[in-house]
């Protein structure tokens, strides 16, 4: 079995899906924060 080397790993790939993730997330989490606001003033 090959020696194991902590932090050898290339993890650029992990690193970029996890950027897109949390980009993602945030835009979800502001547009549903926008469409409670909006329904909060305009559903009377």
């Amino acid at each position: 079995m090959a020696e194991h080397k902590h932090g050898s790993m290339d993890i650029t790939e992990q690193e970029k899906t996890f950027e897109g993730f949390i980009k993602v997330a945030t835009r979800v989490a502001i547009a549903s924060i926008a469409v409670l606001i909006f329904l909060a003033i305009f559903n009377s």
